[in-house]
């Protein structure tokens, strides 16, 4: 945190207290939609743990950061469970109804909520690199601008902008493949042509010569 020269820097505990007030409840919205239920208690301990580690370290905005170090925790939680793929699959599903995540996240509903498509979406989403999954669902779902979730990336904004867009680009295509045509069905046997049909002669009978 950047303190003002003269000033001197807020009491730590008080921080603390002005933090979790502020963003528990979205960290703890972060944990719950990632499939962490069970575990979301202890881990939104563990991420304001870290924060009081490192208190003075926490920037303002703090949010970004606070979701960062939430998502380092919960990756840390799955591995130790050996659960990744569980993780990816609730992701999708809880992840599916929320048509922000489908061309520019501007709340146009370009996915309609019924079963067959919320269906799609999750195969489509569960298909994605954990990176271009968690990039579609900090800006769509956790509802964060670019420049945040570039904070939680820990990359320039420029650079998040770039994953973006191609998350979104490979959202697209899965949702969307390009369309194909059946293969023509396979040529008809010919038949063998029926021999012509003939007509067999009986051979005239020889006349019997009359007795003299």
């Amino acid at each position: 945190m950047h303190v003002p020269p003269g000033a001197s820097p807020p009491d730590p505990a008080e921080r603390l207290t002005r933090l979790y007030r502020e963003h528990a409840p979205r960290v703890l919205g972060f944990l719950l939609r990632r499939g962490a239920a069970d575990a979301a208690p202890d881990l939104l301990s563990e991420v304001f743990a870290t924060a009081w580690r490192r208190v003075h370290d926490v920037p303002e905005p703090a949010l970004p950061w606070l979701l960062g170090v939430a998502r380092n925790t919960l990756a840390h939680h799955w591995r130790s469970q050996g659960q990744q793929a569980a993780l990816a699959l609730s992701a999708a599903h809880a992840a599916a109804g929320d048509h922000r995540l489908h061309r520019g996240g501007d709340g146009r509903a370009d996915v309609s909520d019924t079963v067959a498509e919320r269906s799609a979406v999750v195969t489509a989403l569960a298909g994605l690199s954990d990176e271009d999954r968690e990039v579609l669902l900090l800006v769509g779902w956790d509802g964060l601008s670019s420049s945040e979730a570039a904070a939680v990336f820990g990359c320039a904004p420029g650079a998040f902008a770039v994953r973006l867009h191609r998350a979104r680009r490979r959202l697209e295509r899965a949702l969307d493949p390009p369309a194909w045509s059946a293969p023509p069905p396979p040529p008809r046997p010919r038949h063998a042509a029926a021999p012509a049909h003939t007509t067999t002669r009986t051979p005239a009978r020889p006349l019997a010569l009359e007795e003299s």
